[in-house]
């Protein structure tokens, strides 16, 4: 029977995460807020667990679920030939909304879908998540809502799209907590070198180039990369376009 947690409560935050730790072990999913908008859980090295969660967003094995792991030492547990860039950036912005795609430990025994050997990587920068994350270890978690529609940003809105499939919803308010739009971290392929970007999001570009500052754009294009030379017609084209543009706010 799914349940729901008011976590600004302490009691019924205490009994929530209590009950979280139980439905992770018993291979259920649970919803719960992180600091970009709300995540579906389940337990990153159980393949049923797993299957249990993209089936309630209703997304395919060809779209693996990120983990989110509690602490900075857990990174060398389950990736391997992690490049001194990737360190440098988890150094920087874990906890936050940074995810590293990185090839995963081969000796685990998990299967989250077709990740051709890599695992993606975060810690989440939010007290309700960590203290799950603390107690359930490796979570294997996506979105909390249906493929193809708004990111849930409380646990209310992730219930009125997953319903029954979750077992316990923890709710902690909206998400993210200063009540801007909902903004996915950003993903960084650290799978080769240089380290390139794949999904812009809460991390720019020019945050990632102020630690590691080869990072390629999600182009493949360096900070430096100079730009392309038009061809005569094209730069004359692109100059007309330009100049019957309006002003940026103008109707």
């Amino acid at each position: 029977m799914t349940t729901s947690y008011d976590c600004t409560a302490a009691e019924q935050r205490a009994a929530g995460l209590e009950h979280a730790q139980r439905a992770i072990r018993e291979n259920k999913c649970v919803v719960f807020p992180t600091d970009t908008v709300y995540g579906i859980a389940a337990d990153a090295f159980s393949p049923l667990a797993v299957t249990l969660l993209l089936a309630s967003k209703g997304r395919s094995r060809k779209m693996p679920p990120p983990v989110l792991i509690p602490r900075l030492n857990a990174l060398d547990g389950l990736a391997a030939d992690v490049p001194a860039e990737a360190r440098r950036l988890a150094e920087a912005f874990w906890p936050g909304g940074l995810t590293l795609i990185l090839h995963a430990q081969p000796s685990l025994d998990w299967d989250l879908g077709e990740t051709k050997g890599t695992v993606a990587l975060r810690i989440p920068a939010d007290e309700i998540a960590q203290d799950l994350l603390t107690l359930t270890g490796p979570l294997a978690v996506s979105s909390a809502n249906r493929t193809g529609h708004a990111a849930a940003q409380t646990a209310a809105d992730a219930e009125a799209q997953l319903a029954e499939s979750v077992e316990v919803y923890l709710e902690g308010g909206p998400r993210p907590a200063d009540g801007a739009d909902a903004l996915a971290s950003t993903i960084v392929d650290a799978t080769a070198l240089p380290l390139r970007v794949v999904r812009q999001g809460a991390i720019s570009l020019d945050r990632l180039r102020g630690v590691v500052p080869g990072v390629l754009d999600i182009d493949g294009n360096a900070a430096d990369a100079p730009e392309p030379a038009a061809e005569p017609a094209a730069a004359e084209s692109a100059a007309a376009e330009s100049a019957a543009a309006p002003e940026p706010g103008s109707a």
